[in-house]
C-alpha cells in the first residue's frame, strides 16, 4: 500500500496538491479514486478532501478519528442496498456531503448517517436525501449537529426520523431543515441536549417527537404544517422557549401535545392557526409566560388531570376558544393574560380588568362532552348561548379563573 508521502508526490506530480499536511484529496480520476482507500490511508486527525463526484458507498465504516470534507457536495449514494456512512470511532467530522438512498426495509434503522457509541461527533452542513434514517444517534454523547438540509422522498411508512437520539446526551442540534420524514426530529432516553433554531415543517407525523428525555432546551425552532405537529412526553425539566408552531392541522393535530411534562418552563413561544395550540395531559407543576396563543381552533385544551400548572401573561387572541377542558382543573392558576373575548372594564386605568375572565366558554364545554355540537360554530344557536352567558354569568364554567385579565397586552 503507498504511502501517504508517496500519494502526495504522485498528486503533486500530475499538478494535483493536498490543501495541507494531513490531508488527502480522493477523486474518481486521482490515485485516491474512492474514500474506502482514503479511509485505509489516513492517520489519526486526518481530513479527506473528498472531490465532487459520483461515489458509490455502502455500509462504510470511519473507524479513525477523521474529518470527511466534501467540495462543492460530492453524491455518497447508498444505491438502496443498506446503510451510506457508519460512524464507529470518537472525535469525527462530517461536512459538505449529499448523502443519498438508504435501503428502506424494516429490518432495521437504515441510516444516512449512523453514529453508534461515540463522542465528540460533528456533522455539519450535509444534504441527505431519500434516507430512511437520515442522521441516527444511538448511544452517542457530546456532539453538534448544525445546518443540515434531510429530504425525506417517501411515504409516512418508508421514512424514519430526521434526526434520531436514543440514549444519547450532551449533543447541540442546530439551524437544520428536515422535512418529508415520519419525525423531524425524534428524541428518547436522550439527556441535556440543546435544540436551537431548526425548521422541521411538512413532515408525516411530527415535527419534534421527544420521550423520557429531560433537562432537554429548545429555543428558536420553527414547526410548522406537520401532520401531528410537536408532540413532548414522560419528560421533565424542559426549557421551551421563542419556538413557532404553526399550521398544524387535523383532527389529532396539534401545535403542541404535552403529556405527562413536569415542572418545565413554556415561555415566548407563538402558537398559531394550529387545531389545538396546546393540548395538556397529567402534567403538573408547568410554569406558561409570555406565550401567543393567535387564530387557533382551541388554543389550550387543559385536562382535568393537570394540577399545579400556571398561566401568567399569555396572549389569548382570535381563537375559536380559548381553555377548553374535560373536567374542572381547579388547581391551575390563570394570572394576568390578555384575552381579546374580555368585554370588562377599568375604572382606575391601571390595565387590569376590574373583573375576573372566566375563559372557558359553556359552548366549548358542550363540544368538549359532544364533540359532534362543533357543527354549530357561528350558528344562531352559539350565538344566542354567547348571549345567554353574557346575560346570565352564572352560566359560565368557573373551574378556570383569570382574576386579574389584561386590559391591553403586555408581554
Amino acid at each position: 500500500m503507498l504511502s501517504k508521502l508517496k500519494i502526495t508526490a504522485c498528486l503533486v506530480f500530475f499538478g494535483i496538491t493536498t490543501a495541507s499536511a494531513g490531508v488527502i484529496v480522493v477523486h474518481p480520476s486521482f490515485s485516491v479514486s474512492n474514500i474506502g482507500q482514503a479511509l485505509r490511508l489516513a492517520n489519526d486527525g486526518d481530513t479527506l478532501l473528498i472531490k465532487k463526484a459520483w461515489y458509490r458507498v455502502t455500509d462504510l465504516v470511519i473507524n479513525k478519528p477523521v474529518t470527511l470534507m466534501g467540495e462543492n457536495y460530492p453524491v455518497l449514494d447508498g444505491e438502496g442496498k443498506d446503510e451510506v456512512l457508519m460512524v464507529r470511532a470518537n472525535n469525527v467530522t462530517i461536512k459538505g456531503l449529499h448523502i443519498c438512498n438508504t435501503n428502506k426495509g424494516s429490518l432495521k434503522n437504515y441510516a444516512g448517517i449512523l453514529c453508534d457509541g461515540v463522542d465528540n461527533i460533528t456533522i455539519e452542513h450535509n444534504l441527505l436525501e431519500n434516507t430512511l434514517f437520515p442522521i441516527y444517534l444511538p448511544n452517542t454523547h457530546h456532539g453538534v449537529i448544525r445546518s443540515n438540509i434531510i429530504r425525506g422522498k417517501s411515504t409516512s411508512i418508508e421514512s424514519g426520523s430526521g434526526i434520531y437520539l436514543w440514549h444519547a446526551g450532551g449533543l447541540l442540534i442546530e439551524n437544520n431543515t428536515v422535512s418529508g420524514q415520519r419525525d423531524g426530529i425524534y428524541f428518547e432516553f436522550s439527556n441535556r441536549c440543546r435544540v436551537l433554531g431548526n425548521i422541521c415543517k411538512n413532515n408525516y407525523r411530527y415535527g419534534l417527537h421527544f420521550m423520557f428525555s429531560d433537562h432537554n432546551i429548545y429555543e428558536n425552532n420553527i414547526f410548522i404544517n406537520n401532520d401531528a405537529g410537536v408532540a413532548v412526553m414522560y419528560s421533565k425539566y424542559i426549557i421551551m422557549q421563542g419556538n413557532r408552531f404553526e399550521q398544524n392541522w387535523g383532527a389529532a393535530a396539534y401545535g403542541l401535545l404535552l403529556k405527562e411534562i413536569n415542572e418545565s418552563f413554556i415561555s415566548k413561544n407563538i402558537f398559531e392557526k394550529n387545531t389545538t395550540g396546546i393540548y395538556m395531559e397529567s402534567s403538573e407543576k408547568n410554569k406558561f409566560t409570555g406565550n401567543i396563543f393567535k387564530e387557533n381552533g382551541r388554543a389550550l385544551n387543559l385536562l382535568s388531570d393537570c394540577t399545579e400548572d400556571s398561566f401568567y401573561h399569555n396572549y389569548f387572541s382570535g381563537n375559536t376558544f380559548d381553555i377548553s377542558t374535560n373536567g374542572r382543573p381547579e388547581q391551575n392558576v390563570f394570572d394576568y393574560n390578555y384575552w381579546d373575548k374580555y368585554t370588562g372594564y377599568d375604572l382606575n386605568k391601571d390595565g387590569i380588568g376590574d373583573i375576573p375572565y372566566y375563559p372557558v366558554s359553556l359552548y366549548s364545554k358542550i363540544t368538549e362532552d359532544i364533540p359532534y355540537a362543533i357543527v354549530l360554530l357561528h350558528s344562531f344557536v352559539m350565538n344566542l348561548m354567547d348571549e345567554a352567558e353574557r346575560t346570565v354569568p352564572s352560566l359560565i364554567p368557573i373551574s378556570v379563573i383569570d382574576n386579574h385579565p389584561l386590559i391591553h397586552y403586555r408581554p
